[in-house]
């Protein structure tokens, strides 16, 4: 099984998953600020 996982030990595999959660936590983000925050403040009024 080790074998068969062996070909995703490049460094570049690392990169590419890092890339992809970092896109992914900045979207969320942006997606709180952008819609949650107005939803919030559109409640409280």
């Amino acid at each position: 099984m080790t074998d068969a996982l062996s070909q995703f030990d490049h460094p570049a595999w690392l990169t590419g998953l890092g890339t992809v959660v970092g896109y992914g936590i900045i979207l969320a983000l942006m997606t709180i600020v952008m819609f949650g925050l107005p939803y919030l403040v559109f409640l409280a009024v």
